[in-house]
């Protein structure tokens, strides 16, 4: 039987985490198989190594290979290690190039009288980032650590004034990851409409990470998470409340393959790395803070409120609060070697791209330089942190909207991730853009607007030069004045100041509506509306209060409110003030009691305090134990 130096091999492949019994290697180094062998094997044994339904020399899908005296860099080769009376050890190589998945091994002796191949069992090979010939190639072996070998990571969420975090379990070697992740890539539509050809594309990451964009969500190819954003979940789990990807994943399968209920971007993007991990492609979350969902492809995002300052839901684009997708790390053979390194992937549905639900690989280098002709996707991605946003004011009677101003500095700010080896967040937002405001941030932007045709195009939905020109002469923010808690009252402050030297008349219509984090409104929770006049120069503060009572019903799992005031200035221009809030949950106090000792049980103790002077029912508590790790 083959695979008695399962360990060894392991270690040596860093594999050593996955709980299979199988043999799981990496491609471009030498594992070890020992098996009941004859004498003298040397001159008469031919390996064939299979993968596939259609394995096919051609295709790179079948490699044979007899014992040669050296490895082989470009092809499969098998080195003599050690022979006894009964068995034959003896190490395999494959190319650092190799499609990975699932292999048969078997073994054929040529001698006298030639015998069918018996079989040796089968073994999956995945990416190595280890070694210097793969695409995947991670020079740095603590970056490698974290970025294939470590199970848990720090997602960040909230909104750019209020970063908040939460833990997530990966998982990526637990007990069926590995298959099922095997199994999502053979449900793709690529798979289902060629097998062969999909299999023989196997050994590039950049069709890998964007057939599995398309198979984490469940549009197109019934993959495995169905998006839902309307702040009702009945039916599945609330997005907010999963804890780790291996719940999502083996729901999956253990439905037969069902999309599991319900995701959002974070979800999606969490059991993107699970699987890129699980591969061997060294993977993160990243999150974009005043994220750009550009759906008409011109680089800006059009929001609309009616007179009354109420956000209206009436355009494709929109500016989430927050938005994840990942980053993978591998070489692009399709393009100049400048563009290799970082890669961008996005598995939340939000554009199609070549017909179905998928994003990226889209270089990171390539978005920063304005390259937005390249592939794959970056024109999405570029607005996503680097579109120019126009505010309007929209009359539904009459259909007529005017300009009220246009921001080029608010999309893409605090980009995001875990750092290397703890869990501080990274801000990364540099390698995505050049410092906003300066000219070489402009001059990029220009460039991508040029490289995609929009310079010379006439658009009618463009701003007139005067609509841009126009100055306001108020201007006016919502500042916070107290704690941004659930079950506590909401206190802001709308602080106004005319610019002008002259006194201005204003009647101010404000609202606040709960929403998703992707700024769709949901619910209104409060609206007001007031005159004021202000003296030239002057500043005033006009305090506002949400009680808990008015907003509680209405606050979505998100926690997020908008809140508006539209400023009508009698002879000016109206001026939009608004700011999106992020409510934090009551904290949970975890405390260990006595010795924490290997192997012996600990007693944990949990409290939490209830923030309101009701009682409530019918409380649950999520706990998620992360498994030892296997060091």
């Amino acid at each position: 039987a083959a695979g008695i130096y399962v360990t060894k091999n392991a270690r040596d492949h860093h594999t050593s985490k996955f709980s299979s019994k199988e043999l799981i290697v990496r491609r471009g180094q030498a594992f070890i198989v020992t098996f009941n062998g004859t004498e003298q094997p040397e001159q008469n044994l031919t390996f064939i190594a299979e993968t596939g339904p259609k394995p096919s020399k051609l295709a790179k899908t079948q490699a044979t290979f007899g014992i040669s005296s050296t490895v082989s860099k470009e092809s499969w080769s098998a080195v003599l290690q050690s022979t006894s009376s009964n068995s034959v050890s003896i190490s395999i190589s494959s190319p650092p190039n190799a499609v990975i998945g699932r292999y048969k091994l078997s073994v054929q002796t040529t001698s006298i009288g030639s015998s069918s191949p018996a079989s040796l069992g089968t073994f999956v090979l995945l990416f190595n980032p280890w070694s210097s010939g793969d695409d995947v190639f991670m020079p740095n072996k603590a970056e490698c650590e974290e970025y294939v070998l470590e199970e848990f990571g720090i997602i960040f969420a909230g909104n750019k004034n209020h970063i908040s975090s939460f833990g997530w379990n990966f998982g990526q070697f637990q007990g069926d990851i590995l298959n099922i992740c095997l199994s999502m890539l053979d449900r793709s539509l690529n798979y289902r409409q060629d097998p062969a050809t999909d299999v023989s594309h196997r050994n590039d990451p950049k069709y890998l990470g964007r057939v599995l964009s398309a198979m984490v969500n469940a549009n197109d190819d019934q993959g495995v998470l169905l998006g839902n954003w309307s702040g009702n979940y009945e039916g599945g789990k609330s997005p907010s409340s999963w804890t780790g990807s291996g719940e999502i994943l083996q729901n999956w399968k253990k439905s037969g393959f069902k999309p599991v209920k319900y995701g959002q971007c974070w979800v999606f993007a969490a059991v993107l790395t699970t699987v890129l991990r699980c591969l061997g492609i060294p993977t993160r979350t990243i999150t974009n803070f005043s994220s750009a969902h550009d759906a008409d492809g011109n680089l800006r995002v059009d929001e609309f409120y009616d007179a009354s300052g109420n956000h209206l839901d009436r355009a494709a684009d929109s500016i989430w609060n927050f938005h994840v997708w990942n980053e993978s790390w591998f070489s692009r053979s399709d393009l100049d070697p400048s563009y290799s390194g970082w890669q961008v992937l996005d598995a939340t549905p939000q554009e199609e791209s070549g017909g179905i639900y998928q994003c990226g690989p889209a270089s990171r280098n390539a978005i920063k330089e304005g390259d937005v002709d390249l592939d794959y996707d970056c024109p999405f991605v570029f607005a996503e942190v680097n579109a120019d946003c126009m505010y309007w004011n929209y009359d539904p009677a009459s259909g007529k909207k005017t300009l009220m101003f246009s921001e080029s500095t608010v999309i893409g700010q605090f980009i995001s991730t875990k750092a290397v080896g703890k869990d501080d967040r990274v801000d990364v937002t540099n390698d995505y853009k050049y410092e906003e405001g300066s000219t070489k941030e402009r001059d990029v932007f220009k460039k991508a607007r040029k490289k995609l045709g929009l310079e010379d195009k006439f658009d009618p939905t463009a701003p007139t030069p005067q609509e841009i020109d126009q100055k306001p002469d108020i201007s006016g923010k919502f500042k916070v004045a107290g704690p941004l808690e659930v079950g506590k009252d909401l206190n802001l402050i709308l602080v106004l100041a005319n610019l002008q030297s002259d006194a201005k008349t204003v009647h101010l219509n404000m609202t606040a509506w709960s929403t998703v984090y992707t700024r769709r409104p949901v619910h209104e929770i409060w609206k007001d509306s007031i005159s004021v006049t202000l003296s030239p120069r002057e500043e005033k503060q006009f305090p506002i209060k949400i009680p808990y009572t008015e907003y509680q019903q209405q606050l979505t799992t998100d926690n997020t409110i908008q809140v508006t005031a539209l400023c009508h200035v009698e002879g000016g221009i109206q001026v939009l003030v608004q700011r999106d809030i992020t409510l934090d949950n009551p904290a949970i106090d975890i405390q260990v009691l006595g010795e924490a000792k290997v192997n012996k049980e600990v007693d944990v103790e949990v409290i939490f305090t209830n923030p309101i002077d009701t009682e409530v029912m019918d409380c649950v508590l999520q706990v998620e134990e992360m498994p030892p790790s296997h060091y």
